[in-house]
């Protein structure tokens, strides 16, 4: 999904924190479009304090369990919003929805990322899904 406008990311990134976007929409771009949003226009908001509870709220709005199989997923929420801050830090002059599809198509954006950093022995363990877990492949690209 290419983004056109703010528009477009402010209607994801507020309809996760309502918890009214669709559960069906909650796609991997999705994921992306709420994170650049949040981090590049919710000065009230910190993502990684935050999103843990907009993307658990709707979960469970959405009739998905959080669980140690399921649901909200803390590494992945972290390495993704660590992701976006890096990669718009280094673009502050870049309108965002241009920005939100160039961070899709990029190595730290496109689905399945993570596979380069983290075995999935670990990344889909139980700790990796409750509490942040350093990858056991390679460095992420913005340190540890």
């Amino acid at each position: 999904m290419m983004f056109a406008t703010e528009d477009e990311l402010r209607l994801v990134a507020e309809g996760l924190m309502r918890r009214t976007l669709p559960k069906p929409a909650w796609t991997h771009a999705a994921h992306v479009a709420a994170a650049v949003w949040i981090t590049a226009r919710c000065p009230g908001v910190v993502p990684e304090r935050d999103m843990p509870g907009f993307i658990r709220a709707f979960n469970t709005a959405t009739g998905v369990a959080n669980s140690d199989s399921g649901g909200y997923h803390a590494t992945i929420t972290l390495a993704a919003l660590r992701a976006t801050a890096w990669f718009l830090a280094a673009r502050p002059a870049v309108p965002l929805p241009e920005a939100c599809n160039a961070l899709l198509a990029s190595a730290v954006g496109r689905r399945g990322w993570m596979a380069a950093h983290w075995s999935d022995a670990l990344l889909w363990s139980v700790a990796a899904r409750r509490a942040w877990v350093a990858p056991d492949r390679a460095p992420l690209p913005w340190g540890p």
